[in-house]
Order: structure tokens, then C-alpha cells, then sequence
């Protein structure tokens, strides 16, 4: 079949009834960028913009049973992972990317929602460091997330924030991208630190916009451009392109229905 030929990026995560983040806003994603998705769902939320009220998680078995026959099915050429729920999801997602290690897999460690509501159960953290994060091509935090996965306070500046990233490669990833979408200032600048590299500095004019779902936008655009063989930076950049975008084009519609 020629679908079976086309390159897709399996997506592993939780549903968000709203839409706003978690699988919906992956394959929104996505498929925008020209790459067809397959599905692992982790876990079952019912949540409104404002709040998550329920969490429901999927059987770990399940979810690597999912994954493994959509490996199957299709041409996956690279994995996005977002929301994991529980240290025995964890566990089975690591058991079937080490099944295949070809695959480039990209990590959003989702740790909370927007709302502040846990979305890890804890003492998992462990559990991501020592299971998942070194089968992973890329890890995507953050700066709240990485201060968390390394146990210290949130960093203060760029520099602090290049120490922690630094830290958590020591001990887990492969390489990181510390978002600095929480950071202050007139830029928006994202990092790509890389264990053989200088750091790599990605970073746009910092709006006055706000969006539910851009860390699952960021790394399920840069595993779209990752399962179109696109190096890593390239995807990185492509990747912060698209979510400058979509929140300017948020920011001129809240400003024109202000105006």
C-alpha cells in the first residue's frame, strides 16, 4: 500500500477533550507539516481550557501493545512522546523504543497542565531520567519542567538554565531543547544543547500572546521534520518557526478584536 510507504510520526500521549493540547494538537501539528500520524493513547483527560477534572490512565501493555502495531502498520520514522501518566507507562514505552532503536523519538516531559493539575504521577521523574530520556533523540523542557527533572530551583537567567540543561545531559539525555517560552524579556530564545556542540540559540520577538499547547506544538513539529530526514538543528528551527507563527497570528487576532 502506498500509505504504508509514507513516513509517519507515532504520537504517544494523553487526549485533551478541549483540544488544546495533548494528541489533538499533535496531529493538528503534524499534519500541517505534511506528515500522516499513528496513535498511542497513555491516558484519558476530561479538561476544559481552565482545568483537567479527571484523569483516566491506559493499561502500560496497552500502550506498548498500541505502539507496537502501529510500528507495524506503518513507515513510523520518528516518535513523539508527551503526556505518560505513571512510572509503569514509562517503563513500557522504553521497553519498545529499545525494540527500535532506528526511530528517532522526541520527549515533551509533561509534568503538569497549564491549570497547574499533575499530570505525572510522583516518583515517576526517576523513572523518565533513568528508563526513557537516554533512548531519546531530543528532550524538550521547559524551564519549569528542567528545573523539576534536575531537583533544583528554577533557573534565573540563560546561563543558569545552560548549567541545569547540562546537568540533566550528564545524567539522561541525549540532547535537550530548554524552551524559554516562561522566561522574561524581549526575546523568546530557545536552546539546543548537544554533548559534541556549543549551545544553539534559537529565539524570536516575545509576544503578548498567550496559547495553550505550544510545548506539544514544538516537539511534535520538530518530529515531523525529523521523520522527513531533516537534521536535528534544521528541525529544531523549523520547529520554533511554526509556533512564533502560530502565536503572532493569535496576538493579531486578539489585537484586531481589541481594536
Amino acid at each position: 500500500m502506498a500509505l504504508k510507504r509514507d513516513p509517519y510520526v507515532l504520537v504517544v500521549g494523553g487526549s485533551d477533550s478541549s483540544g488544546g493540547a495533548g494528541i489533538a494538537r499533535d496531529i493538528e501539528t503534524i499534519s500541517s507539516i505534511g506528515v500522516r500520524t499513528c496513535l498511542a493513547v497513555t491516558a484519558l483527560t476530561v479538561q476544559t481550557h481552565e482545568a483537567v477534572t479527571a484523569i483516566h490512565h491506559v493499561q502500560p501493555s496497552l500502550v506498548a501493545d498500541q505502539m507496537r502495531a502501529a510500528l507495524q502498520a506503518n513507515h513510523v520514522a520518528a516518535i513523539k512522546i508527551g503526556m505518560l501518566a505513571t512510572a509503569d507507562i514509562i517503563t513500557a514505552v522504553a521497553a519498545v523504543l529499545r525494540e527500535n532503536p532506528q526511530v528517532p523519538a522526541v520527549l515533551d516531559p509533561v509534568l503538569a497542565s497549564t491549570s497547574g493539575r499533575a499530570l505525572l504521577e510522583a516518583g515517576a521523574i526517576a523513572a523518565m531520567k533513568s528508563d526513557l530520556m537516554p533512548l531519546c533523540r531530543l528532550v524538550t523542557p521547559n524551564l519549569v519542567e528542567l528545573a523539576l527533572l534536575v531537583g533544583s530551583e528554577l533557573a534565573l537567567d540563560e546561563d543558569g538554565a545552560v548549567l541545569q540543561g547540562q546537568e540533566l545531559m550528564a545524567a539522561a539525555a541525549q540532547a535537550l531543547v530548554i524552551k524559554g517560552g516562561h522566561a522574561s524579556g524581549p526575546r523568546s530564545t530557545d536552546i539546543l544543547l548537544r554533548s559534541d556542540q556549543e549551545p544553539i540559540r534559537f529565539d524570536t520577538p516575545r509576544l503578548a500572546a498567550s496559547m495553550r499547547g505550544t510545548g506539544c506544538m514544538l516537539a511534535s513539529a520538530i518530529a515531523a521534520h525529523l521523520a522527513k530526514a531533516n537534521p536535528l538543528e534544521d528541525s529544531v528551527r523549523e520547529g520554533k518557526r511554526l509556533v512564533f507563527e502560530k502565536l503572532l497570528g493569535s496576538f493579531e487576532c486578539e489585537s484586531n478584536s481589541v481594536a
